[in-house]
Order: C-alpha cells, then structure tokens, then sequence
C-alpha cells in the first residue's frame, strides 16, 4: 500500500513537472516570455529575447518632468506670440493717436487763423486800419508765438512782467487779438505791473485780484478780445479810460508801436 501511494505523488510530481517545462517551452507566449522580468537588469532582458521597446525604464516623475518641459515650451511660445501681436496693437493705437491729435491740432489752427481774420476785418471795416502796423496769424501757431514771445519780452525786460512774453503771446493767438495791446496796457496803467492797485493787477482791470501773472495774463487778454476787439482804437480808449481816454489811447498807443 505505501509503495502504492509513493507512485502516485512521484507521478503527480512528474506530471506538474511535464507541465511546468511546457510552460516555460511556450516561448511566444508573451506574458511567459515577460514574466519576472521586471526586476532584471537591460542586459538580462536583452539575453531573455525582450525589446527594449516593450518595457518602460521611465518612472512616472520622469514622464511627468519631460511632460512639464513641454508645456513650458508651448506656454512660452504662445506667450511670445500673444506678447508681440499686443506691442504691434498697442503701437497701431498709439500711432493712430498720434496722427488724430495732428489733424486737430491742425484744426484747432485754422479755426484760430479764421478768428483772427474775422476780428481783425471787422476792425478794418469799423476803424479802417490798424494804428500799430498789423499781425499776421497766417503764419501758424508757433511761428507767432515765437516771433512775439521774443519781442514781447524785449519790451518787459526788467519789469515784475519780464519772462512772460510767451504767455502774452499764446493769449493773443488763442483770442484772435493783437499781442502788443495788453502788455501795453499793463504799462500805461502800472508801469508794467511795478505799481498794481489789485494782486497781479497790471491794467486797473475791475477790482480783481489775480493768484499770478500768467492766469492775470490770460484772463486780461481774454477780456480784450471779449469786451472790445482786435486792437486799439480811440473809441474802445474812450470805454476802458473815459476819465482820460484822450491821453491814454495816444499813450498805449506810443507803447505797442515799441513792442
């Protein structure tokens, strides 16, 4: 009985042993072929028949790095694209600002050159010509104010009004005036601003006091332009000095003709 039972482990054992050699026959069995390999070195695989191209090597921090590089890469690039189509938008834009602040400063120009000559035909039309020589507004915003900001200031020099020739100037062309009137005036009435009866006060204008000369110039010039005219004339001396208008139309007069 015992030899019985002996023979049959040994022919189960030779069985399982058939069958595991079969097995491992089976060598295009490809989970066979692969099976516990993961754990061999390249060289090992290589010897075992695996490509290297069937088996991983990479960790999964590596996939990701190489992954993240990409990215970057690509986020980059597009960032440069964005980047350059915004600095050709933006300088368009800034162009196309550029070109409309011209055309309406070249407007702007013109309008002032059209009130000028209208104030100044009125003027022909009421007194028949200018008394001080005439102004020409044809010339162009800078070119005036350059031309009598010098002369202006020639006139002032060493006055309290020195230096604002420029001031005077821009005032006349922005009211369409004759720029020699006011800066005569402020001499015919406080000695060019030396003796003031009001702050800043240069040509015994109302009772109005003035935080500084260059807003005291402008309001003066505007108020010309709005109250009386182009330039002088001995009716407008008549309005603005009736108790000596004689004397102060031949005096102010006298003091545009130096300027």
């Amino acid at each position: 009985m015992l030899t019985m039972a002996a023979a049959c482990v040994l022919s189960v054992f030779a069985v399982g042993f058939v069958n595991f050699d079969w097995a491992s026959a089976g060598s295009n069995d490809a989970t066979a072929a692969t099976f516990g390999l993961e754990h061999q070195s390249a060289e090992d695989k290589a010897r075992a028949g695996v490509s290297p191209e069937t088996v991983d090597d990479k960790s999964d921090a590596e996939v990701l790095a190489v992954e993240d590089v990409a990215a970057g890469a690509s986020l980059s690039t597009a960032s440069s694209r964005d980047v350059s189509a915004g600095v050709e938008e933006i300088a368009a834009e800034e162009e196309a600002a550029r070109v409309a602040a011209e055309e309406e400063a070249r407007r702007a120009e013109e309008r002032a050159i059209a009130r000028a000559d209208a104030a100044r035909s009125e003027y022909y039309a009421t007194f028949g010509g200018l008394p001080a020589g005439d102004v020409d507004f044809s010339v162009g915003r800078e070119a005036f104010i350059a031309e009598w900001a010098e002369r202006i200031d020639n006139y002032l020099a060493g006055s309290p009004l020195a230096g604002h020739g420029s001031t005077f100037a821009e005032a006349a062309w922005d009211a369409g005036i004759d720029p020699r009137w006011s800066p005569a005036i402020s001499n015919t009435e406080s000695t060019q601003g030396r003796v003031c009866f009001k702050a800043h006060n240069a040509w015994g204008w109302d009772q109005t006091n003035w935080p500084d000369w260059d807003t005291a110039i402008r309001a003066h010039v505007a108020g010309l332009a709005r109250g009386y005219g182009f330039t002088i004339s001995y009716s407008y001396a008549q309005r603005y000095c009736p108790p000596n208008y004689d004397n102060w139309y031949r005096d102010t007069l006298g003091q545009m003709q130096l300027i």
